[in-house]
């Protein structure tokens, strides 16, 4: 479900939340189906609990997941939220669409580009 990619500049726990919110964006974790502990997550990553935790958190902050004390975290049941992380996805796109215009990238290489993105990625 998570993959650690160590080549990746990004911070591990960064590369979690983002797992995790395409995880959670597509469907393939249902609302108010719960996450891994936090203890059993790292355990399986091989990585330190608190980075976990540091993920989660920020993923609750996003309002993706929500706690409950004793239970665990859950994946957050508000389609709004939800329809708000994918606004927000489809703004960094369109930001970044706009620089590629702007530097003279021709519309034709931005289909290709988005065509084999949406090949090659597995979900």
């Amino acid at each position: 479900m998570i993959v650690i990619d160590y080549q990746d500049k990004r911070p591990i726990y960064e590369q979690i939340i983002d797992r995790f919110q395409i995880l959670i964006l597509n469907g393939a974790l249902e609302p108010d189906m719960q996450l891994p502990s936090v203890r059993a997550l790292a355990v399986e990553l091989s990585i330190n609990a608190n980075t976990i935790q540091r993920a989660y958190s920020e993923l609750e902050h996003r309002g993706l997941i929500y706690s409950v004390k004793g239970r665990g975290n859950f994946v957050s049941a508000q389609q709004d939220v939800v329809k708000e992380q994918q606004e927000k996805l489809l703004e960094e796109l369109r930001t970044q669409l706009q620089v590629c215009k702007e530097s003279g990238i021709e519309f034709i290489h931005v289909l290709d580009c988005v065509r084999e993105i949406y090949q090659e990625v597995k979900v």
